[in-house]
């Protein structure tokens, strides 16, 4: 079957085998998503469907009491054997020890896990069910970020967010009645990380021209198409309306999807994601009130959205960019890395050691491609969105858009700049930045950004 990302719905994407025109073969382990009105109603009829019987049901203090509750009573009606577990931290942080009180809570006899919830939930979730080699539904209690359909999972182990590969979910219900009633910042943070897709698709395309990075242009075409039909009704979200709420699920769902296909996140994550895993990581040192991933994303996007439009102005020199990059000092950056990430230096260093993406010879050679492609760089730095378009999106939604809101401090922000680049090796804009030499520069433009334009709004 060929997939077309412009016109497909995500129903037409689940339990089919593509062949794309990418030269791959796309498929999803996801056999079904019900979003809608009373979606919770169908769990007990899918499990029959699947041949489940024996249930390991997982759920926080909160999400037990929006559906777990009514799940575990309606599933024991039904005949069915629920082991039920309830986390009781707060906040709950998908890390070592979430994991060790689920494998202590375990009953060895059941068949497949149902997570309720949304990011920590299903994160964990997904992790224990693939290495226990079964299978995982999830109920979403709300819709604040991509992750239902992916197959890694995001954990904070060693002090450091780290992905793993897992699988994806064979059911997600999306139940529209629990979604909209759900806290409105979290809905608003499903709005920014599906938001936050316009840099994510930039930065790919950036790669491919730069590394010669796969790359899948349907589905890109599918993302897109979440992000345009979300984007166009986003002005209805906060009136909490039914439809509106269901299609930013949808859209979450559906960008899942896009990263089971292309087996990472690379469709759906791109350096607004980094910042704002950077900043997560900071906040659980710093023992700090957490943040919603989504709501870090939208931030993260306004950032993103004002660099590029800056480094369509910027005079690029690239004698100076090769210069920069021959002094590149690894002693000196381990040591800033060290001073920027505190507990989790040790899991970032690693990663450069693994990816080498700073080395100087390879940086040399992108400068190379960035040069000769730089007016077509350009151009599509200038088809993003306006920094101030999407300032203007968040701030009708009472969501944030400013670092400061969240707690995000100018060292945060600047650090976030320079560094958070360092927590995957992927290729971004802020990878852009470095290799040509203007990451300090940006750091301190993007910081007096921010602080006048917060100056004029006090």
């Amino acid at each position: 079957m060929r997939i077309d990302g412009k016109t497909m719905k995500l129903t037409d994407y689940l339990g089919k085998v593509f062949e794309c025109s990418c030269g791959r073969t796309h498929y999803t382990r996801l056999e079904a998503a019900e979003i809608k009105e009373n979606a919770v109603a169908m769990l007990p009829d899918y499990l029959r469907k699947f041949g489940f019987r024996h249930i390991y049901l997982v759920s926080d203090d909160i999400t037990y009491e929006i559906a777990g509750r009514r799940i575990r009573e309606m599933l024991a009606k039904e005949g069915f054997s629920v082991q039920n577990h309830v986390f009781h931290a707060k906040p709950l942080v998908p890390d070592e020890e979430a994991l060790g009180e689920m494998l202590l809570a375990l009953n060895p006899d059941f068949e497949v896990m149902v997570a309720v919830g949304t990011g920590s939930i299903n994160d964990l979730v997904r992790f224990f069910s693939y290495r226990t080699k079964r299978p995982f539904i999830t109920v979403a209690t709300a819709p604040p970020m991509d992750g239902f359909a992916s197959t890694v999972a995001a954990l904070i182990t060693g002090h450091c967010k780290t992905t793993y590969e897992t699988h994806s979910p064979v059911l997600i219900i999306g139940d529209t009645a629990v979604l909209k009633n759900a806290p409105f910042p979290m809905i608003a943070a499903g709005l920014g990380d599906i938001l936050g897709k316009f840099t994510c698709l930039c930065d790919w395309k950036l790669s491919r021209i730069i590394n010669g990075e796969y790359y899948c242009q349907a589905m890109v075409d599918m993302v897109n198409s979440c992000i345009q039909d979300v984007y166009q009704n986003a002005a209805r979200v906060k009136e909490r309306d039914q439809e509106t709420v269901g299609k930013i699920m949808e859209a979450l769902v559906q960008t899942g999807v896009a990263m089971s296909f292309a087996g990472n996140s690379r469709p759906a994550a791109g350096c607004e994601h980094h910042l704002s895993h950077y900043w997560e990581m900071l906040f659980l040192q710093k023992d700090l009130p957490p943040v919603l991933h989504g709501a870090k994303v939208g931030i993260g996007t306004v950032i993103i959205l004002r660099a590029a439009e800056l480094l369509q102005t910027i005079p690029v020199d690239f004698e100076a960019a090769r210069n920069h990059a021959r002094s590149y000092c690894p002693e000196q950056w381990e040591g800033d890395i060290r001073r920027v990430y505190g507990a989790a230096a040790d899991g970032i260093i690693q990663l450069e050691q693994d990816s080498g993406k700073n080395r100087t010879e390879g940086v040399l050679k992108r400068i190379d491609v960035i040069q000769e492609h730089w007016e077509e760089i350009r151009g599509l730095l200038g088809e993003l969105p306006k920094a101030e378009s999407m300032k203007s999106l968040l701030v009708q939604l009472d969501a944030p858009y400013y670092p400061a809101q969240k707690g995000i401090t100018d060292e945060m922000l600047w650090n976030g700049v320079v560094y958070a680049k360092e927590t995957r090796s992927r290729y971004t804009i802020l990878q852009l930045l470095w290799d040509l030499g203007l990451s300090e520069r940006m750091a301190d433009q993007l910081v007096a950004y921010v602080n006048q334009d917060l100056i004029n709004e006090g």
